[in-house]
């Protein structure tokens, strides 16, 4: 049986009274998480959801969100988790694209939902997590439970090739792509993590990354409450409440983005809270310098920070750095997990020796099954049976693997991924842009921030701020060129291609 909510009949046999789930307050253990999830999944059934169905997840980090990951899985149906973030134009996009059937979301996002899904016919049913429901399109989360309060469902029998949930990620493109991640490959992520940390029913994970992004989600939340431990939520990230949090529930593990490891360090008193509990920390995304690794030791004493590479297309959390070589492998995101292998190739797919850059690719059980409706970058991005990450890095002679770039012309911004094609693709929008492109600009608390360099039409303008709100109905916040340059030109190599690194190095004004 591969279906991951099957899971929960052996905890409730197993621990029936232990927390599974804390958030404010409210404590969820085995049983009455087992009781939610198949009174949900017996009331989504009722609405028409079944095996194979697409059910959007637009939700805050709250217990619900795991309720609604547990079941829908349980009816063999396929989660789609939305970044909160986005602009409602994007959540179409993605919506439409996954021919998504039915959507959990909560009273905040109400009208940008009614607004954005108004044209999606493969859309089905809204379903509202609290508050009054807003007309007869809707149906209330609590009143789906209630209609079935002792179901008892049997899992749908699924397979490891079997889709167990859609992420959709920037990519390199100016639409994103779904990720297809199957029972499979969630299967061996969950394990290599259990075996890599010695995950037991001791340890609880606290997830103040959002749910929808695999660092939230699987890094190592999903694996912790696989092993019989227990989870505790965080609405949205606050440092002083993350302090607050590992002091109150004895937390034993988190995941925190760069932006978020820095936070916490500046939490004004910090030395106060009691952070002895942590025994390891998941970071990842960018290196982590010395001075900054000595601070996280300091704060947190028995834990051990592993820096670690992965992506949205493998579950993350392909590598991570050990703690004996935290220091003397310092730059490195560490070997690779159980059944995961990493190769460094040249333009021709060819491995290179240690030592030597290339692109880096990785093989095995964790890496996902393709891109949903998207052949051709599918057949691009696997060959010959490894994945093409795109991102540029080298193994040295012990076999630790250090990352020397990123993604081509992918931007970073407080954990976040931008392409720079999806913010090019709103500006050529704009009748008054002859052409774009955007590149990262380093900033102090984010890491990097979008830049736009724009060329008008003939005879055209417009002034900054026009672009700027032009761009801001079109994307998520985030995703908002921090500064414009009016520029004449674009560098361009002989065949035409933009030379983005010479706007790189192009100083900022002020």
């Amino acid at each position: 049986m591969h279906n991951f909510a099957s899971i929960l009949d052996y905890h409730r046999a197993q621990r029936p009274d232990a927390v599974a789930i804390t958030q404010e307050g409210r404590y969820l253990t085995n049983s009455q998480l087992h009781q939610r999830v198949h009174s949900l999944a017996a009331g989504l059934a009722e609405l028409g959801v079944r095996r194979g169905d697409v059910v959007g997840l637009l939700l805050y980090n709250r217990h619900e969100f795991l309720e609604a990951v547990y079941a829908t899985n349980l009816l063999g149906a396929v989660f789609l988790p939305l970044n909160y973030r986005l602009s409602e134009e994007e959540w179409q996009y993605i919506l439409g694209h996954a021919q998504a059937r039915a959507i959990v979301t909560e009273p905040e996002f109400v009208p940008a939902v009614e607004r954005s899904t108004g044209c999606l016919t493969d859309l089905k049913h809204r379903i509202l997590v609290g508050g009054d429901i807003p007309g007869k399109s809707w149906a209330g989360y609590e009143d789906l439970l209630a209609r079935h309060p002792r179901a008892r469902l049997e899992p749908v029998d699924v397979g490891p090739d079997d889709l167990q949930r859609l992420m959709y990620t920037s990519g390199t493109t100016a639409r994103p792509k779904g990720v297809c991640i199957t029972y499979g490959n969630l299967q061996a992520k969950n394990l290599a993590h259990i075996v890599h940390f010695g995950l037991t029913a001791a340890d609880t994970t606290l997830v103040c990354g959002p749910l929808y992004h695999v660092g939230g989600l699987d890094m190592p939340a999903l694996a912790t409450l696989y092993a019989g431990g227990g989870v505790v939520l965080q609405r949205k990230f606050d440092a002083p409440g993350v302090l607050c949090a590992i002091q109150d529930h004895h937390v034993t593990n988190v995941w925190l983005a760069p932006a978020m490891v820095n936070a916490v360090l500046e939490v004004p008193d910090r030395e106060a809270f009691d952070t002895t509990s942590v025994r390891f920390i998941l970071g990842g995304g960018e290196k982590t310098p010395e001075p900054v690794l000595r601070r996280i030791m300091t704060a947190f004493p028995n834990a051990w920070f592993a820096d670690a590479y992965g992506l949205t297309e493998t579950v993350s959390g392909d590598t991570f750095l050990d703690r004996e070589h935290a220091l003397t492998k310092l730059g490195s995101v560490g070997r690779p997990v159980p059944h995961t292998k990493v190769r460094i190739v040249d333009d021709n797919g060819r491995q290179v020796p240690a030592g030597e850059l290339g692109e880096i690719t990785l093989r095995g059980p964790k890496v996902f099954a393709g891109y949903w409706r998207d052949e051709k970058a599918t057949a691009a991005a696997i060959r010959d049976g490894w994945f093409h990450t795109g991102d540029i890095g080298h193994l040295d002679e012990d076999g630790f693997l250090f990352i020397d770039d990123r993604k081509k012309d992918m931007i970073v911004s407080g954990g976040e991924n931008i392409a720079t094609p999806e913010v090019e693709r709103v500006l050529y929008e704009h009748p008054a842009v002859l052409e774009a492109a955007v590149v990262g600009l380093t900033h102090p608390r984010w890491g990097e921030v979008p830049r736009a360099f724009v060329v008008f039409r003939p005879g055209a303008s417009a002034e900054v701020e026009e672009l700027r709100e032009f761009c801001r109905a079109r994307l998520a916040k985030f995703k908002v060129p921090a500064c414009f340059d009016i520029v004449p030109e674009l560098p361009r190599t002989p065949s035409g291609k933009v030379l983005k690194r010479s706007l790189r190095d192009i100083p900022a004004k002020g």
